[in-house]
């Protein structure tokens, strides 16, 4: 007569710690070895952008102080940009920024530089 045996539960082997922490500087390791290959790929155009910035800013800044002064009074007659269409370029190469129909009615800022008598 055959005798049939049940099959024992096997426990599962554990992993070593020193398995785990191997993997885990491995995984590192190869997160490190990414980043150094992007940082090489990307340092020529890093360098590039970094040397076009450097051309630009003396242009930039006397961009700025000649525009600076027109550019904020467009500001302080401006309510809020969403109240506004985009601008229409003409063909003469005037430029037209029309108000929103939907828009709520302009109320200019009072002038701070007049005084009544």
């Amino acid at each position: 007569m055959l005798a049939i045996t049940p099959a024992l539960p096997v426990m599962a082997q554990d992993t070593p710690d020193a398995e785990v922490e191997e993997g885990f500087d491995l995984m590192e390791e190869g997160a490190r070895m990414l980043m150094r290959g992007l940082m090489s790929e990307m340092e020529p155009a890093l360098r590039d952008m970094r040397d076009a910035f450097e051309q630009m800013g003396p242009a930039f800044a006397d961009f700025a102080s000649s525009v600076g002064p027109a550019f904020a009074e467009l500001l302080e007659q401006v309510d809020d940009f969403r109240h506004y269409e985009a601008p229409e370029f003409l063909p003469n190469g005037d430029i037209i920024i029309r108000r929103a129909p939907d828009a709520p009615d302009w109320q200019p800022a009072p002038d701070e530089g007049e005084i009544e008598l």
